[in-house]
């Protein structure tokens, strides 16, 4: 794509935008996403259009979701876009994705997204994770890093948790900071997320998950004894057959899930 697109726009700090230029990088993306007919294709962030030309090339029709009004209204002004997209100008953050479902069609979510809001908008996402047959980021690399982490490693944590609970997490591609104008200071890279249609450990209230991994965290240097222990004793621990000496990033999620699982029991037995 040639830098024309560039002009008349300045990137904006606030927004977090740093702009895909590579075409190598941009095909290898698009081919991971395989845009179809079949699915319902949304981006959120299309920024200057990136990787949204080449993804509408292959489909009818493509909705995104775009916070910046002169990047909405140059989009609504593009001469080959204009007549695909279907554009909703608002905070991907507090976005109702649900409302972009069609009947019969699930949701394809792709998306260049700005670092700064890029964890919170996982766990919006995961909320809407039944509707979604995938979804692809270009992340800062340490965020897929903690996405993809294994127990055990630093960047193991909430985030992993709860990512590895509704998807199986696939990093796909590397793509360092000269793809982008302006080049951001630090490594990006490209993950698939595969929301489970059946998840391998059920968990009878989501919320409770988050909050039991998000105290779990707060304190990774403790123990999990220590940090959950309002919530769960020394020797429901040993009922599970958990180590309570270990640290919060030891803790497997299948673990996180059935100690969520054991609280959840007991509320409902002693509702107080």
């Amino acid at each position: 794509m040639s830098n024309k697109v560039h002009l008349g726009h300045t990137a904006r700090k606030r927004f977090g935008q740093n702009f895909l230029t590579d075409n190598n990088v941009i095909n290898r993306i698009v081919g991971a996403i395989a845009p179809d007919n079949e699915h319902v294709m949304v981006e959120i962030g299309p920024g200057l259009g990136a990787l949204t030309e080449p993804v509408a090339t292959s489909i009818d029709k493509l909705k995104v979701v775009e916070l910046d009004k002169d990047l909405v209204e140059r989009l609504q002004k593009h001469p080959t876009l204009k007549d695909k997209l279907e554009i909703h100008q608002g905070d991907a953050l507090k976005f109702d994705f649900s409302q972009l479902i069609e009947a019969g069609k699930e949701l394809k979510v792709f998306g260049n997204l700005p670092y700064n809001i890029s964890t919170p908008l996982m766990f919006h996402l995961f909320e809407f994770a039944e509707q979604i047959t995938n979804m692809h980021f270009m992340l800062q690399k340490e965020v897929v890093l903690r996405l993809s982490a294994s127990p055990g490693t630093k960047a193991y944590g909430r985030l992993t948790v709860m990512a590895q609970y509704h998807c199986q997490v696939l990093p796909v591609l590397e793509v360092p900071p000269g793809c982008f104008t302006p080049a951001p200071k630090v490594d990006s890279a490209v993950v698939r997320l595969v929301p489970y249609k059946t998840k391998p450990w059920p968990c009878k209230d989501v919320d409770l998950l988050r909050h039991l991994t998000t105290t779990a965290f707060n304190m990774r240097r403790k123990t999990l004894r220590n940090n959950l222990k309002q919530m769960i004793t020394d020797e429901e621990f040993e009922q599970l057959n958990i180590d309570s000496s270990l640290r919060p990033e030891q803790i497997t999620v299948e673990q996180y899930v059935s100690m969520a699982n054991l609280v959840i029991e007991k509320k409902a037995k002693d509702p107080i």
